[in-house]
């Protein structure tokens, strides 16, 4: 099979791998629960990509996240679930519906009426399915990365009024569990004290929220902000012949600070 633009050309290709006798051993013995883990590590090196610039990289990474969906379309087909057709079918269908403003007759909406209309059709989709959970944090996946879903989860309860109107009272509650941190660890109780880590965690996520910033983003920035930084202290000790495991933490120390210093 030759490389092609057409859709049809990989969902071929997707079919003669998992073909028994003559597809691939390895594609065979996959199904959704084990193919779900990939899928999740290609939409974070797309992410990943996106947050580099590199949309050379990009590109291959958006084809790598197609073949996760025509993976699990082939198998649901396998099953006379459903198709690739089908859930190109219920997206476009759900975009359609979602966009009255654009396919339908509310026009000249502003972006906040836009908001508000999208979370309204939502709301009425999510009613029309009686037999799923409907209340007020439904629809949260379990497995979105911890921070993600302490943002949705926190995004869901605001919109019934279960949420701070003031960043500074988000702050507050950071430093009441930063002090209960504080508390356990003065009475050795080094278990409490990681359990509170989780609540302090989910305090910080809700600040990021009240500041219009998405706390996996933030983190990220945070890491690549580590990495570089220590780069930066391994370069400088690299330059005395030495690594950081023969200095001492006042050392580099004094390099981070330095490191710091530079980017301000």
């Amino acid at each position: 099979m030759t490389p092609s633009r057409d859709i049809t050309r990989l969902l071929e290709i997707m079919a003669a791998l998992r073909t028994p006798g003559t597809g691939c051993p390895w594609d065979l013995e996959q199904n959704f629960a084990t193919i779900a883990p990939y899928t999740l590590e290609e939409a974070y090196e797309v992410a990943d990509a996106i947050e580099r610039g590199d949309l050379d990289d990009l590109r291959e990474e958006l084809g790598d996240l197609l073949l996760q969906i025509a993976f699990h379309a082939r198998m649901a087909e396998e099953q006379g679930a459903f198709d690739f057709g089908s859930v190109v079918e219920a997206i476009t269908e759900k975009l359609v519906r979602r966009h009255p403003h654009v396919f339908g007759d509310e026009r000249g909406l502003s972006a906040k009426a836009v908001e508000g209309l999208w979370q309204r059709i939502k709301s009425q989709e999510k009613a029309a399915k009686p037999d799923r959970d409907i209340g007020a944090l439904a629809g949260v996946p379990v497995a979105l990365p911890a921070l993600t879903r302490a943002l949705k989860l926190q995004q869901k309860a605001g919109k019934v009024g279960f949420d701070w109107n003031d960043p500074m009272a988000v702050l507050a509650k950071i430093r009441e569990e930063a002090d209960e941190i504080e508390a356990d660890l003065k009475s050795g109780k080094r278990d409490a004290a990681a359990a509170e880590v989780g609540d302090l965690l989910f305090a910080v996520a809700n600040l990021a929220r009240h500041l219009d910033a998405d706390p996996e983003a933030t983190l990220r920035a945070a890491n690549q902000k580590f990495e570089r930084r220590f780069a930066s202290i391994e370069s400088a000790l690299a330059a005395r012949g030495k690594t950081p495991a023969q200095s001492t933490l006042a050392e580099m120390d004094a390099l981070w600070d330095e490191a710091k210093a530079t980017e301000k």
